[in-house]
């Protein structure tokens, strides 16, 4: 794998217009898993390729589970109400064959809101109810946090996670000539691609700054969607490839997604 520098992947913020929206996303944590790349055979259509690398000599394939609560969801053009809702995202590393960009495959989206009536219905997303509740203690000091535990009561994808942090402790991406390689890959996806519910390929774009993460540790891991696809078992989830997390940040979507011809 070759090494890849964050600046070569920023630009300036595209203007948002429409219904684009803007959010904070508060406990913000990549959990990430390696494992074989056979797992995921047949999850999305031969456009993509799995961005893999290699880890004591195995080829390994990252898919990470992404929960945080969206604070301040609103509009980013106009006046309009804020919302807060518990959300967790599925993702898998994938490229873009025909662009050749990175950028990740969405098994789907837990969502703790009456607001998931509009993805749902209106873009068919692959989005799912779920009881988001996160107990965290972040101290504001020694940037860490004393507590990190989120549930999700949801009949598609049950979870629970609870996470640990040392002060100072280096950040460790195995696999990457480098952690900027790493940081790059895991942190810096802006495009997204999924089944919609209609089985249409979908895609939507983001935009965000550098995001500040630091690293943490599992105490206990249960992801209901991973066990039950087979692609992360009970056993494997409680020993991470790695746990990135930010205290808050903020995001920029662009709507609507669109459907793929």
């Amino acid at each position: 794998m070759e090494s890849l520098k964050l600046k070569n992947f920023f630009h300036p913020r595209p203007s948002p217009k429409g219904i684009d929206v803007l959010c904070k996303l508060q406990h913000f944590a990549i959990i990430t898993y390696a494992v074989n790349p056979s797992r995921f055979d047949g999850l999305f259509p031969d456009r993509f390729k799995l961005d893999t690398l290699v880890i004591n000599g195995e080829e390994k394939a990252l898919i990470s589970v992404v929960p945080f609560i969206d604070v301040d969801f609103t509009s980013a053009v106009f006046p309009f109400p804020k919302f807060t809702m518990g959300q967790t995202n599925y993702r898998i590393y994938i490229v873009d064959n025909e662009t050749n960009e990175r950028c990740v495959w969405f098994l789907g989206t837990t969502l703790d809101s009456w607001t998931l009536a509009v993805p749902r219905l209106f873009w068919n997303l692959p989005w799912y109810s779920g009881e988001v509740k996160f107990d965290c203690e972040y101290d504001e000091t020694q940037q860490i946090y004393r507590k990190y535990k989120m549930t999700t009561e949801s009949t598609w994808a049950p979870a629970s996670i609870e996470l640990s942090q040392v002060k100072g402790a280096p950040i460790e991406l195995v696999g990457f000539p480098d952690n900027e390689t790493g940081l790059v890959y895991l942190t810096h996806p802006l495009a997204g691609f999924y089944h919609r519910r209609d089985g249409k390929l979908g895609t939507y774009r983001v935009w965000h700054k550098q995001l500040e993460v630091s690293t943490a540790n599992i105490k206990s891991a249960n992801f209901g969607l991973l066990s039950r696809l087979g692609l992360v078992t009970p056993e494997e989830q409680q020993v991470a490839h790695s746990v990135l997390i930010e205290p808050i940040n903020e995001f920029t979507i662009y709507l609507p997604p669109k459907v793929v011809k």
